[in-house]
């Protein structure tokens, strides 16, 4: 994934559920139930992209707060970019005797869908909140303090792509400039 440790906190507490842009983050919140399938045929499309970037945020933030991919399903639900970001972060985490604590918050949508092709492709919004989600020292559990210039809420582009039966979240790229 692209988002580096600078900008993830100093190195946020729902479990870090997907609701669309402009409405708050909640359990279960990955789609606007109010618009029916004949509404919008491509409803059950984007239902299943935002339920697996919610899956692979819980697993993002279970691999941060242990500063290891061990036990984790990333790379279920994570491959590319995504997947070697996430590790590289691990890494540094490890090598800095530090990990996570909390999770973050998201509003997110589908703003393209592709079904057509060799494999379908999706583009998401994601408002990443990352207020409540503390990079600690892991033998004091002090929480580090976020540096000056980290925004706490930015955009985060994110690509996914349907590999076989399921979708793939295959970039993250964090727009820390571009705050939400």
């Amino acid at each position: 994934m692209t988002l580096s440790l600078s900008l993830l906190p100093a190195c946020s507490s729902d479990k870090g559920r997907d609701a669309p842009a402009g409405q708050p983050s909640s359990p279960g919140s990955t789609a606007d139930s109010s618009q029916s399938p004949s509404a919008d045929p491509q409803a059950a499309v984007r239902k299943e992209v935002l339920t697996v970037y919610s899956a692979f945020w819980d697993e993002q933030v279970k691999a941060y707060a242990q500063a290891s991919i061990k036990g984790t399903d990333l790379k279920k639900y994570a491959t590319k970019k995504a997947l070697g970001q996430a590790m590289a972060d691990v890494l540094v985490m490890q090598r800095a005797g530090t990990a996570t604590k909390g999770s973050p918050t998201h509003q997110v949508e589908v703003t393209s869908l592709t079904l057509t092709g060799s494999a379908p492709k999706a583009s998401l919004r994601d408002c990443l909140d990352i207020s409540r989600w503390n990079t600690i020292n892991k033998q004091s559990g002090r929480v580090k303090p976020f540096p000056p210039s980290q925004p706490l809420r930015y955009v985060t582009a994110v690509k996914a792509e349907k590999w076989e039966a399921r979708w793939m979240i295959t970039e993250l790229t964090p727009d820390g400039k571009q705050t939400c």
